[in-house]
């Protein structure tokens, strides 16, 4: 981690949460921590942080059937089966589903994290496959694919037939560490974002904003949600692009651009009694344009869903 990032995050986070707490002054109401509804993890990325208002753990467990497609070339998709959602809550620390913070300002308009996570593109390269396509070895040592097109009986091939994998890189997990505003009301509820790596992973950043809705009517609840996220260049490439060392004749060079990517989102509830409920989720993710046309990737977006019973312990 580069001593400039570290000073660079520091005084992020001394502006933010001096103007935090100047608003917080100004609010008579600011010792009251805002009102939300607690319920289990689904597979909807970026979805705002649940905080009891009583209890310090949380515990939730949904079972059913999902699945989030894997936008990776000769990957397979992740299937969701058990959903868990893990969580505490001290005065100032948390820990909610592998995310540790420490809340700077909490007040009934909004509440001011600093938070560690890992970076969620890596799961994508852990469920991905080698395949080997065979080439010609020609005269000079130059390679061609071989065409499949048969010709005469006792023909020659044109020279010695190789293999050569093609496979998806490796890429590691990253540390980020960064804020999140929540923000919650009667017109909805809000997150901001702002992460960097401090892992010396990839050496980039991500900012991101989300936005959902929920409705109630009796034992029935919807939240549709909307979000956008940009992505440093140095983040993209590194889980994203084809860097020099990993070219191969099955596998071209490419850098990837920063962008900005979005996503559409809707979760459902019929609520059996307090702590039971049918849940169903929906997402759509929409990669930047930079990384759909990486090539690793094989589709420019990502579908998650969710169907099945959850229960809030």
């Amino acid at each position: 981690m580069k001593s400039s990032t570290l000073r660079s995050l520091a005084a992020l986070a001394a502006i933010w949460a001096a103007a935090s707490l100047a608003h917080a002054q100004s609010d008579p109401a600011g010792d009251t921590p805002a009102e939300a509804t607690v319920q289990p993890a689904t597979p909807v990325p970026n979805a705002p942080r649940v905080i009891p208002e009583e209890k310090n753990w949380r515990f939730g467990v949904g079972l059913g059937y999902g699945q989030r497609t894997n936008p990776l070339i000769q990957s397979e998709d992740i299937p969701v089966v058990v959903d868990l959602d893990i969580a505490w809550f001290g005065e100032r620390w948390f820990f909610d589903n592998f995310d540790l913070g420490f809340s700077l300002v909490d007040n009934s308009l909004f509440t001011t994290n600093v938070v560690a996570r890992l970076n969620s593109d890596r799961a994508f390269f852990g469920k991905t496959n080698t395949r080997y396509v065979n080439f010609s070895l020609q005269a000079g040592g130059a390679q061609a694919p071989i065409v499949s097109t048969p010709g005469p009986p006792g023909a020659q091939g044109p020279g010695v037939e190789v293999q050569q994998e093609l496979k998806v890189p490796d890429r590691d997990y990253a540390v980020e560490l960064g804020l999140e505003m929540l923000l919650d009301g009667e017109w909805g509820q809000g997150t901001l974002r702002a992460f960097h790596d401090v892992s010396g992973t990839h050496e980039g950043y991500e900012i991101s904003a989300d936005y959902s809705y929920r409705w109630v009517h009796g034992r029935f609840s919807i939240a549709p949600s909307v979000g956008l996220a940009y992505k440093s260049a140095a983040l993209s490439d590194y889980y994203w692009g084809v860097h020099a060392d990993e070219v191969l004749p099955t596998l071209q060079g490419y850098e990837v651009d920063a962008g900005l990517g979005w996503e559409a989102g809707l979760r459902a509830s019929y609520y059996f009694s307090k702590s039971m409920r049918l849940a169903l989720s929906a997402n759509y993710e929409r990669l930047q344009h930079s990384i759909a046309n990486s090539p690793i990737v094989a589709e420019d977006h990502v579908i998650g869903y969710f169907a099945g019973l959850a229960w809030q312990f």
